[in-house]
């Protein structure tokens, strides 16, 4: 009979998420030979390796890819069976993963985790934030038990639930030959120098698909964070779809203004993104609960 310990598979997952054996034994409190141990145990019983060394790291190989989301499940299974040992549950304990991509990670934390944290202080939250397919991927191979992107995510094993909506806007420096026109037209955008955000973000897709209707310009920049764009537009070297949100201090200071531009289509939803096949305990169910 397998006699696998949820100690060996919480540093099977700690080493998983850290990428080396001292970092997971740090993070559990344990001395490195201990964890070390731990998942030679494991992986003694499983009858196969699970990772594979890089570069010094160690990382998931197909089988140990497979194992963690099983690893996992256990994990919050007995950690449920725990809290309701001796009576009912009362309180929510762990950890809960949460990958934003950057308009959501930068301007919208409050929003997406302030009520949950309000509400489950024992719950501790680790939140990445990166453009939108990183965050899928992250969905994907576990990084993240619950995404909450800017664009659409199209892979058949996640599911995708809206949850507000936004958008975006155009914008420019106040001494900007455009800045202050009432009836702007699309051919008012020829020739016009864009800062744009770095493929694979929602931003970027979006600010593209508006683009195809406006006359050729010039891509003068790529940048992966709209903090960057916004400083770029703001020193004159181009203009910029940027999420509203994000340039609501620039706006109120008069370091920017935003173009009036009914013909462009500027709106998007945010949505939450889970894997279709993964066991959700109770701490993503309560955080579905509140957002």
């Amino acid at each position: 009979m397998i006699g696998i310990s949820p100690r060996q598979l919480e540093v099977f997952v700690a080493i998983a998420r850290e990428g080396s054996v001292r970092a997971a034994a740090e993070q559990l409190h344990l001395s490195q030979p201990a964890a070390s141990m731990a998942l030679a145990e494991l992986e003694r019983q499983l009858g196969a390796a699970l990772f594979a060394r890089e570069k010094g790291r160690l990382r998931l190989n197909t089988r140990g890819r497979e194992t963690l989301p099983l690893a996992q499940e256990l994990i919050e299974r007995f950690a449920e069976l725990e809290g309701r040992a001796g009576g009912a549950m009362t309180s929510l304990a762990g950890e809960l993963r949460i990958g934003a991509s950057n308009t959501v990670g930068n301007y919208l934390v409050g929003d997406l985790v302030g009520p949950f944290t309000a509400a489950h202080p024992g719950v501790s939250l680790r939140l990445g934030v990166a453009n939108t397919a990183r965050i899928a991927e992250g969905v994907l191979e576990h990084v993240y038990d619950v995404g909450c992107v800017e664009g659409p995510v199209t892979h058949a094993s996640l599911e995708t639930r809206p949850w507000r909506d936004d958008s975006l806007v155009v914008c420019v420096r106040p001494d900007h030959r455009l800045a202050g026109r009432q009836r702007l037209r699309r051919d008012d955008f020829a020739g016009e120098r864009w800062v744009l955000r770095e493929r694979g973000s929602a931003t970027r897709a979006l600010s593209e698909r508006a683009l195809a209707d406006l006359p050729e310009g010039t891509t003068v920049l790529e940048l992966d964070q709209s903090e960057a764009i916004k400083q770029a537009v703001i020193a004159g070297l181009g203009i910029a779809c940027l999420p509203a949100v994000a340039v609501v201090d620039a706006l109120a200071a008069g370091r920017l203004v935003t173009l009036r531009t009914p013909f462009l289509d500027l709106r998007r939803t945010l949505s939450l993104v889970l894997r279709r096949s993964r066991y959700r305990g109770a701490l993503v169910d309560a955080f579905l609960g509140m957002v």
